[in-house]
């Protein structure tokens, strides 16, 4: 009966975890490392139409990006764009997490159905928010008009002041619960016993949240803002499908002009050096605010 029975395969058994790891170094190997040399490569070639050939044009795509006004504007956009939303996903996430902090009856739920905006693919958010901030038959639109913040005159979308903001609050509505749901977990972790000793000295809900939730809550906030920072800085779904870059160049973000580049243009070392930039940016930003805020994994 021993005899017979299926032995499993012997790596699956063995000791040394290479069979397992390999899998993963696959996939990293395809679609991580060689796409970022290849982007690299790409960044000193350009793609003559003529030609049908990429041909070799040194520094001339570094020298453009940093003499680029546009790609500085795209810049300076993605820096204003992830600074607002940061801003504002934090302080509202963390108002929500605070509110929902409950073992009541129904604040599971409640929290369960906040994870519903984040399965939905953001060009479909996108688009829910263009409709809703249509300058004729918009909800959002038809509400504020109502309310005499905007007139006909200036179309959510259409007005290079207003743009911006039309695209922040899809984003603010489909991240904010992402935040609370990470702002929740880190209230659930916290320890009992100071709470317990501020409230038997007195100590109001205010005082409480300054000096003992916040410093507790500084490493999961800090947490929380490295990896939203890090997407919102590299956002193009909701420009893309919103308002294009437009009007003008007022929501133009450093990931379309790449796309643009790349895509539209047919400049694809010009596109690459594009990402290769952001890239570096991102990388940059990241250590130095893990360094500052001494993020520990």
């Amino acid at each position: 009966m021993t005899g017979s029975m299926i032995r499993a395969p012997r790596f699956m058994i063995a000791d040394h975890p290479l069979p397992w790891l390999l899998p993963l170094i696959v996939i990293l190997v395809v679609f991580a490392l060689y796409p970022f040399f290849y982007n690299i490569f790409l960044s000193f070639h350009e793609f003559a139409p003529r030609k049908r050939e990429l041909v070799p044009v040194g520094f001339d795509n570094w020298v453009q990006l940093f003499a680029d006004p546009r790609m500085w504007n795209a810049f300076s956009v993605t820096l204003l764009y992830t600074g607002i939303c940061l801003t504002i996903q934090v302080v509202l996430g963390m108002a929500i997490a605070l509110l929902i902090d409950s073992d009541d009856p129904g604040f599971g739920f409640l929290r369960g159905v906040l994870t519903l905006t984040l399965v939905i693919p953001p060009a479909i958010t996108g688009m829910m928010f263009l409709l809703m901030q249509d300058a004729q038959f918009g909800i959002i639109t038809w509400t504020l008009q109502s309310l005499g913040l905007l007139t006909q005159a200036t179309p959510i979308l259409a007005t290079p002041s207003l743009a911006l903001w039309g695209v922040i609050v899809a984003d603010v509505w489909q991240w904010t619960p992402f935040m609370v749901l990470i702002f929740v977990a880190g209230l659930r972790s916290l320890p009992r016993d100071p709470f317990e000793s501020a409230m038997i000295d007195g100590a109001s809900s205010w005082q409480m949240f300054r000096r003992l939730t916040l410093p507790m809550m500084g490493k999961v906030i800090a947490i929380a803002v490295l990896i939203r920072g890090i997407d919102l800085f590299r956002m193009f779904d909701y420009v893309f499908v919103m308002t294009s870059g437009g009007p003008g160049t007022s929501t133009y973000t450093l990931s379309l002009y790449a796309w643009e580049q790349t895509f539209s243009f047919i400049k694809w070392g010009y596109g690459a050096t594009l990402s290769l930039f952001a890239l570096f940016v991102i990388l940059i930003a990241a250590n130095l605010f893990v360094v500052v805020f001494k993020v520990r994994w």
